[in-house]
């Protein structure tokens, strides 16, 4: 299978550049799997496609406001940092630009002073080991100093960082948001739980190889990232009681989708495990778990496109792209959404 078997043609404009005033009221185009069937609706309505008994599974990641500027103590040359990994607590893998020449003993400093960085190694493809100094708690002085590492097509400035989190993100570590659920409210969360519809959380910290195209032309060739993942007892628990009930599992995202299936390799029921997952779900690929997904539009000839294509069919999921950039859609990140069934 063909890389370019992928692709769509997509309008510039139809690039979604910031989110909507209102979260729920983005678009909604329904896809049933098993004949390509569309529908158009809003995202609130999404309450009257779920059934009492069934699970929604969201990813209660919270991206870090991971991007640094800086200056290179010295010279004072700017510099910018993007924070990927934790390994310790002060010490994380970051891409520098420019950063050919920062070897270790490299020293950075942010803001007034109030954050400096040291270049402690020259790790994988280039990027560096940092250690951080700072006087009281990392994340605050991230949240002062930090900037949302927003995807490269969205290049307007994002106002409020708070648009580029869930509503219910909590555990930080992400590069990127687990956007398919930029568009639930409390509010029409609650609506969903009255209706007698479980909701349950994973943890995916999403990197930023979520945006690494496949270069690849025989997609087998493509070398998937690795991300980390946490599956608790609680919500394994509440998909195995779903799944032994008859009812469905519906993953709010690829990045909850990639946690479930991750988990169901080892076999139905699920059991608690942390670790990090390179699953690459492509058609072809059974999906053990998960019955249902809502998900955001995707780029074209991306792992994310391959995974939906996996779940609904190739030509349904390139027929549904073509109905949506007919019909202007607004794509990506801070784009309308695609429930599929």
């Amino acid at each position: 299978m063909k890389t370019s078997d992928f692709y769509y043609e997509l309008p510039q404009e139809l690039i979604a550049q910031e989110p909507l005033g209102d979260r729920s009221s983005s678009r909604l185009m329904t896809l049933d799997k098993s004949n390509g069937t569309v529908g158009h609706k809003h995202f609130y309505d999404i309450v009257d496609e779920l059934h009492a008994g069934d699970t929604l599974i969201l990813n209660d990641t919270k991206v870090l406001p991971a991007r640094l500027y800086g200056t290179k103590e010295g010279t004072g040359a700017a510099i910018e940092f993007l924070l990927l990994h934790k390994h310790t607590l002060n010490d994380w893998e970051v891409i520098l630009r420019p950063g050919r020449k920062a070897k270790p003993g490299a020293r950075f400093i942010f803001g007034n002073g109030d954050l400096k960085a040291e270049v402690i190694d020259v790790i994988n493809d280039g990027n560096r080991l940092v250690r951080f100094e700072y006087e009281g708690v990392f994340e605050e002085v991230l949240d002062r100093l930090g900037e949302m590492p927003l995807p490269p097509y969205i290049t307007k400035k994002l106002e409020d960082k708070d648009r580029y989190q869930t509503v219910y993100a909590k555990n930080p570590g992400s590069a990127a948001a687990p956007t398919a659920g930029l568009h639930f409210t409390n509010e029409l969360l609650e609506k969903i739980k009255n209706k007698g519809v479980n909701v349950g959380y994973v943890t995916l910290h999403v990197g930023l190889g979520t945006f690494r195209p496949v270069k690849a032309e025989d997609i087998l060739d493509h070398k998937m990232h690795s991300e980390f993942y946490i599956l608790s007892k609680e919500t394994a628990d509440l998909v195995n009681k779903t799944k032994a009930m008859g009812k469905r599992v519906v993953s709010v995202g690829t990045t909850a989708t990639r946690v479930l299936e991750t988990a169901g390799l080892k076999g139905l029921p699920l059991k608690s495990e942390t670790g990090w997952t390179d699953i690459f779900i492509y058609p072809g690929k059974d999906f053990r778990v998960i019955d249902a997904l809502v998900t955001n539009f995707h780029l074209p000839e991306s792992t994310l496109i391959m995974l939906v294509s996996a779940l609904a069919g190739r030509e349904n999921v390139l027929s549904a792209y073509k109905e949506a950039v007919k019909e202007k859609y607004r794509f990506f990140s801070f784009g309308d959404a695609m429930y599929i069934y």
